[in-house]
């Protein structure tokens, strides 16, 4: 169809425009001109392909050639930039796995057969929306971000047109990656964000970077390896490389669980699973756009989307136990390590790893009340969690910090950016916002799919969830009388993707019941060949209802009448403020609010060791396991 390819083609021909052009202007309503219409082919793509899946067949020689010519290039950039950095054990890594993959096509290319290298169901529709959208609002943003940026750090060279031309890049491959049923075709795009995630990681090219950048990549080219060896296991065994040929093989009880396990180790590690959550949580280091893009709403969704689409043949086979077991790991420890960080961006950083840790678990139940957690998991965690790295690095900006104890006042002196981390902290944990009642029904799939284990990880991570965004959510809340407007220096454009990812953080929740009955019943149903009804539809709607009155009530009667301002009662004379009293003897005693971070029982150190050591044991015995068992058979 043509919609799909003009949605991958866009951004792509933009990216090469905005890798050629010098002027300033020119970029700035390239990309505002260019998400918009991204946008707007996002919703289109959504309309046309809803009624039902659109398969597309295409048998060219040509795009087979393109394709692997992508491969090389990457490869060539891969080599390139470990050889300049000297990281050889990265350039064998990405030469390996070109090998093993151009070896394949060479060797099996006539004896391969594809029904449909693109399939566009509701699940890739839905993964469509969310890069082009959410991709979208976040180039915008980038554009007085990064001028911010550049303006506060003199000493790193301005590169604004390689930045965005790399966002796009990546953005093209996203599209490409979620609408891939070939899995060659989906290799060449997987490797195409990781090689973005490495570029945007290092763009400040200090050391600091340039090392978390190589470390980004290597850990997503080890997933890479694994996703070569997947293909060359199912080509020639099967004469295919269909994912949905896959899913239905490993239904009908063929022996493709060493494939599988392939594909999930390679989902782990795009997705940052423990123990690979360290390339995530270095990536910290990026420019804020890129962790709100590439890190938090988009590339690391990559990985679960693959896990999800494997879900059907996962569950009590030796892929699926892996799935859960290291899933439940890391949700329950990088929660907890979260309690220890008043970094605002590392504190996002670990609750992505552990939200991503409890889709990989839904989906590796393999039932389908857990994919359909999961599903609701990725959408409400893509926008509330972008917006939320968005204000984070604004307040950064206003504020010189982006720690939250810097953050006291910040309602006061900065209430619109406030008010959006609001919905945001809101949006992840907060009854009846979708994230908590999408936690609701992963408890209900657990206890359906006889997993009480898995149900007390998902109760103890939860409670430490809500440690944590409970201290956030305090502090900036917290009063402080203050006629000091720090919002003055925000642009335009970021205000334009602030306030639009809060709306749209709010819509999605008051929209949770359609959003369930129209996009993700109906791709489960094709995939299950069942439907079933996770949460009561009534039920839904009354927690919909719910959100709509908190947002329209505080509206409506919220700016009725004028508020009182008294200083707060400080135990001794007070001196006019909150932040000192005059107690004994004469003395001034300066006050300071500090939340509590627990570092003795959940320090990152020991949370990290924990989760990886356990996560790593777990991979070893069950990938052994499943190696044992397929060369058994």
């Amino acid at each position: 169809m043509l919609l799909p390819l003009l949605l991958f083609l866009l951004p792509l021909a933009t990216a090469v425009v905005l890798l050629l052009t010098r002027d300033a202007s020119f970029r700035n309503l390239l990309v505002k001109g260019s998400a918009a219409v991204m946008m707007g082919l996002a919703l289109a793509v959504a309309v046309t392909c809803f009624d039902e899946p659109v398969k597309i067949g295409v048998d060219s020689e040509l795009l087979k050639a393109v394709m692997l010519a992508a491969d090389f290039l990457v490869i060539l950039a891969v080599c390139y930039y470990a050889k300049k950095f000297k990281r050889y054990s990265i350039a064998l890594l990405g030469l390996v796995q070109f090998a093993i993959v151009a070896a394949f096509e060479w060797h099996m290319g006539d004896r391969i057969y594809v029904s449909w290298d693109f399939l566009i169901d509701h699940f890739a529709i839905i993964m469509i929306l969310i890069a082009g959208i959410i991709g979208g609002l976040i180039a915008v943003y980038s554009l007085g971000y990064m001028a911010q940026y550049h303006r506060k750090h003199a000493g790193i060279p301005d590169r604004r047109g390689f930045f965005f031309f790399v966002v796009f890049l990546f953005l093209s491959a996203m599209f490409g990656l979620v609408m891939s049923n070939n899995l060659l075709f989906m290799y060449t795009f997987w490797e195409i964000t990781s090689l973005c995630s490495f570029l945007l990681i290092g763009y400040s090219q200090t050391n600091e970077a340039i090392h978390n950048s190589c470390k980004a990549l290597w850990m997503n080219l080890l997933g890479g390896l694994a996703f070569a060896l997947a293909i060359v296991l199912l080509g020639e065994k099967y004469y295919t490389v269909e994912l949905s040929l896959l899913v239905n093989l490993g239904r009908s009880r063929e022996p493709v669980e060493l494939i599988a396990a392939l594909l999930v180790f390679c989902g782990f590690t795009k997705s940052a699973m423990m123990p690979f959550s360290g390339w995530l949580l270095g990536a910290m280091v990026a420019p804020t756009p890129t962790s709100a893009l590439l890190h938090s709403s988009t590339m690391v969704k990559a990985g679960v989307f693959l896990i999800i689409k494997l879900a059907p043949i996962l569950g009590d086979n030796h892929v699926g136990i892996m799935a859960m077991l290291v899933g439940g790991i890391t949700f329950f420890f990088a929660s907890c390590a979260a309690i220890s960080q008043s970094d605002g961006k590392k504190v996002l950083a670990y609750s992505t790893i552990s939200n991503l840790g409890l889709i990989v678990c839904c989906a590796g139940t393999g039932s389908y009340e857990a994919a359909w957690t999961a599903i609701m998991i990725v959408i409400f965690h893509a926008v509330a969690k972008s917006l939320l790295f968005l204000t984070v690095g604004t307040a950064e900006q206003q504020l010189g910090s982006r720690d939250l104890e810097n953050f006291d006042g910040i309602f006061n002196s900065m209430p619109r950016l406030s008010l959006c981390m609001v919905i945001g902290i809101c949006g992840m944990f907060l009854a009846p916002f979708g994230m908590l009642i999408s936690k609701w029904a992963a408890m209900k799939a657990f206890v359906d799919a006889g997993q009480p284990l898995l149900l007390l990880v998902l109760v103890y991570g939860s409670a430490t969830t809500l440690f944590y965004w409970t201290k956030w959510l305090g502090k900036i809340t917290t009063f402080v009388p203050t006629n000091e407007n720090r919002e003055r220096g925000i642009l335009g454009v970021e205000w334009t993707a602030l306030k639009t990812l809060a709306a749209l953080t709010l819509i999605v929740c008051v929209l949770f019941p359609l959003v369930s009955e129209y996009g993700v019943i109906p791709y489960l149903a094709l995939t299950y060949h069942a439907t079933a009804e996770v949460i009561a539809q009534s039920n839904l709607w009354i927690m919909s209802l719910m959100v709509f009155l908190l947002v329209v009530l505080p509206l409506r009667f919220g700016k009725s009448r004028e508020k009182k301002q008294v200083v707060t009662n400080l135990s001794g004379e007070n001196l006019g403020s909150d932040n000192a009293y005059r107690g004994a003897g004469g003395r001034v005693v300066p006050v300071t609010l500090r939340n509590w971070y627990l570092e003795s029982w959940f320090g990152e150190d020991r949370m990290k060791l924990l989760g990886y050591t356990a996560a790593l044991a777990c991979v070893l015995m069950e990938l052994s396991l499943t190696v044992g068992g397929a060369f058994h058979v």
